[in-house]
């Protein structure tokens, strides 16, 4: 890629931030409704690929296949994945049928192919937001990295936008220790470790410490699984139910924004493993390679120079070779800082962090539309997921393509 910035026009229509699976999700729903679209939006993206980030973490993870089912991916199409899978029947995992991850990036990239979409991606990140305040022309002005800066009408945050949650006792630590030995699991690449002789510990019941504890076995490493609760097994994040009205119209009759707020997070009930992924952690088990502690957390953990030493609830004592949180990330649209400036322009009500959003996802008075976890009092639990992104692309498309949708226009009527 060449060292010069690329050119950019003055302004533009519509600005996604973001490239992952939820910004192509948006854009193939966006070019079928309206082709003339096409060359009226930018995405930026540090990465200058589409799909960067997710391929990053899959790979690093090992994860081998995804957790919902063939259905749900970037194609409007529901079915575009099993026509483009005719000849791979082999890569579909039971029990549902879950797309092998080699067969989902193959099949994004179709998408990218087939709606020409390759040279889309503007390889800078967006650094500040500045809202542009007018009684009939608000608009956003998008600061880049390399201090360039654009004009749009509209603005999509399709980051992912989340921060990490660390347990209390991490920030206790008194510092000293080697960065690499303890870390979130969004940091861990597994295939740059060498573990034999190592005994590692992962915190979480998540899917992903499920991986992780797979993946440095795999690596010669012996493992304890700690979780806080007991181990609980679900084929998904979330019931099926919530990918269509039967839970749905329940959740969207609800007025009060702090129920809707306590049914996502008992419908998602915390992390879970997948039966499958249960299974495979139970034969290393009884192979001697893991110990899986439930209803246990970590008290205190030092560094000794060589190792950890972890103080835990039962009031047992352990050392660790290194440390892997797989405890989660957190959607607080208070601690994104693309959003600071518009959120004191155009504050809204904010419960426990999700802001909420007019029925296009919309900060209210204000053309920005989010996307993802920070959408979830208007889409569901299963926001932050691919089914998620569909559903958050069936909402703002039609404020996009629908000039009668648009602020800009209600306010000059």
């Amino acid at each position: 890629m060449e060292d010069t910035p690329p050119s950019l026009p003055a302004k533009t229509d519509l600005v996604i931030i973001g490239a992952g699976p939820h910004a192509l999700t948006l854009v193939t729903h966006l070019l079928q409704k309206r082709q003339t679209m096409w060359g009226k939006f930018l995405v930026f993206d540090k990465s200058g690929r589409w799909m960067s980030r997710w391929q990053n973490q899959f790979a690093a993870l090992e994860i081998p296949h995804l957790r919902s089912p063939a259905v749900h991916h970037p194609d409007p199409n529901p079915f575009a994945l099993r026509k483009f899978a005719e000849s791979r029947p082999h890569e579909f995992f039971p029990p549902y049928d879950l797309p092998g991850t080699r067969l989902f990036e193959d099949f994004c990239q179709d998408v990218i192919r087939r709606y020409s979409l390759q040279q889309q991606v503007i390889p800078l990140g967006v650094t500040r937001v500045e809202p542009l305040p007018h009684l009939f022309r608000p608009r956003l002005r998008l600061w880049l990295q390399d201090g360039q800066s654009i004009i749009a009408r509209r603005v999509v945050l399709a980051t992912g936008s989340s921060k990490l949650q660390l347990p209390d006792w991490v920030n206790k630590i008194e510092s000293g220790y080697p960065e690499d030995r303890i870390c979130h699991s969004s940091s861990v690449d597994l295939r740059k470790l060498c573990l034999r002789g190592e005994r590692v510990l992962i915190v979480g019941g998540g899917l992903t410490s499920g991986h992780l504890a797979v993946g440095a076995i795999s690596r010669g490493a012996k493992v304890d699984l700690m979780i806080r609760r007991r181990l609980q097994e679900k084929l998904f994040d979330a019931e099926p139910g919530w990918l269509g009205p039967k839970y749905l119209k329940g959740f969207f009759a609800e007025q009060d924004y702090q129920k809707r707020f306590a049914t996502i997070l008992q419908a998602r009930n915390g992390g879970s493993m997948t039966p499958a992924m249960g299974m495979q952690l139970r034969r290393e088990v009884r192979s001697g390679n893991l110990r899986i502690n439930e209803n246990c957390q970590v008290v205190m953990a030092q560094w000794t120079g060589k190792n950890w030493q972890v103080q835990c609830s039962d009031g047992t004592q352990h050392e660790y070779s290194r440390i892997w949180l797989s405890t989660g990330t957190k959607f607080d649209v208070t601690s994104q800082a693309l959003l600071q400036e518009v959120l004191e322009v155009y504050p809204i009500k904010i419960v426990n962090g999700l802001p909420v959003l007019d029925e296009y996802l919309r900060v209210p008075g204000c053309e920005l539309f989010l996307m993802g976890g920070l959408a979830a009092l208007q889409v569901g639990p299963t926001a932050r997921n691919l089914s998620g992104a569909r559903m958050a692309s069936e909402k703002i498309v039609p404020a996009i393509v629908k000039p009668s949708m648009a602020l800009s226009q209600l306010r000059s009527a």
